[in-house]
């Protein structure tokens, strides 16, 4: 009868749903790649800033420019949906939490879809 208990005050929100562990091991992995990648990025692209078209579109043809870009993009827009459904779960409930957690991810998911095709198309 316990376990019947924990699962339906689990199933209604009223008892925690065991996903705070997996939410704080995807942010701190997330944390620890975007430290990486910031500075890789940074350095990257900080030779490029202010060039011709031409010379950021054959910079963009190099693999590693590229690839540091978009793991940076997928990352960041991955640790923001992570962060910005943890403020919704916390300060709204109901139907309007359901709604604004669709409306996070489908806004990051389009960034990187974005994203994603304008490197494609510089690249390319």
């Amino acid at each position: 009868m316990v376990k019947l208990n924990s699962t339906l005050l689990s199933a209604i929100g009223i008892r925690s749903g065991n996903s705070g562990t997996s939410h704080f091991r995807e942010m701190k992995i997330s944390s620890v790649m975007l430290l990486l990648l910031t500075p890789l990025f940074v350095f990257t692209f900080g030779s490029i800033v202010g060039e011709s078209h031409e010379d950021v579109t054959a910079f963009f043809a190099k693999p590693f420019p590229a690839l540091i870009c978009a793991l940076t993009l997928i990352v960041s827009f991955a640790h923001f949906k992570s962060g910005a459904i943890i403020a919704v779960e916390d300060y709204s409930k109901g139907i309007v939490a359901k709604i604004l957690i669709n409306c996070v991810k489908a806004l990051s998911y389009s960034a990187i879809a974005v994203g994603l095709f304008a490197i494609a198309r510089m690249a390319l």
